[in-house]
């Protein structure tokens, strides 16, 4: 009797649990704005986010991270910046930290596929920001 339930409990939990898991985010998806294409990726056990290039003309020696709060990192390449990392699904999406070399700033991160969409909304404080991104081919 006992291994009856214990079937049932099973097959019950299965989808549940299937059902509960979010879009995957990993590949290419080009920026709202148009100025960037970041690759999503696995990096161990999570998943982690550079920037894959710039669309954008850039100056001499490439752009780099000038608006970083830590006056050591502003003369790296934005080009392969890491700008996502730790994140894991939440809530059927996915959640972690985040960086904008554009401003500067550290994030929370919370993001979302729609077909071929992904959602982002970034928070500082109670302050939030929502951008979508369109994956590319």
């Amino acid at each position: 009797m006992f291994h009856i339930y214990l079937v049932a409990l099973v097959a019950l939990a299965v989808p549940a649990a299937a059902a509960a898991a979010p879009a995957p985010i990993t590949g290419r998806w080009k920026t709202d704005d148009g100025k960037g294409i970041v690759d999503i990726m696995p990096c161990g056990a999570k998943l982690c986010g550079r920037i894959h290039r710039l669309l954008i003309d850039q100056p001499a020696g490439g752009q780099r991270d000038e608006r970083n709060p830590d006056k050591a990192k502003r003369g790296r390449q934005v080009t392969g910046l890491q700008i996502y990392w730790d994140l894991i699904p939440h809530d059927g999406g996915w959640r972690g930290q985040g960086y904008s070399p554009e401003d500067g700033r550290y994030y929370k991160a919370h993001l979302r596929v729609r077909g071929n969409k992904l959602t982002m909304k970034g928070c500082v404080a109670v302050f939030c920001r929502t951008v979508t991104w369109t994956r590319v081919s």
